[in-house]
C-alpha cells in the first residue's frame, strides 16, 4: 500500500471565506459539494487543503485525509492493529471508498481511495 496524498481538513462555518482566503495564496477549486470543498494547487495537484461544514455521511469530521492505493488493506491493517475504527469502510455515492480511524493523538482521520 502507498500514499497519493495527503490534506489537511478545516472544519468551517466560512465555506466562502475560506475558499476566498485559500485562492489568495494560489489554490483552486477543485471539488465542491456544498458541505466540503477542496483546493488545490494548479501547479502541484497532490498539494490541496478541504473545507467542511460537517461530513455528510459519518458522525464526526475528519481533521486530515489520506488517500492511499488500496484502502481495503490499510482497513485491515488498522482493524488488527486495535485502532478505534470510528467510520466503518464503505463506498460513497461520490466515488470514493473511504473509513475513519483515531490516531494515538486522538485525531480522526479519513482514509481513502478513488474507485
Amino acid at each position: 500500500m502507498s500514499v497519493r496524498r495527503v490534506m489537511p481538513v478545516i472544519r468551517s462555518e466560512a465555506m466562502a471565506e475560506s475558499r476566498e482566503f485559500y485562492s489568495l495564496l494560489g489554490f483552486e477549486e477543485v471539488m465542491d459539494h456544498g458541505w466540503i470543498t477542496t483546493l488545490g494547487s494548479p501547479v502541484v495537484p497532490a498539494a490541496q487543503v478541504s473545507v467542511m461544514t460537517e461530513d455528510a455521511t459519518a458522525p464526526v469530521t475528519p481533521e486530515l485525509s489520506i488517500e492511499v492505493d488500496d484502502v481495503d488493506a490499510a482497513y485491515a491493517a488498522v482493524r488488527e492493529s486495535g485502532a478505534e475504527i470510528v467510520h466503518p469502510l464503505q463506498d460513497e455515492e461520490w466515488g470514493v471508498r473511504r473509513f475513519f480511524v483515531r490516531d494515538p493523538n486522538g485525531r480522526v482521520v479519513n482514509v481513502l481511495s478513488h474507485r
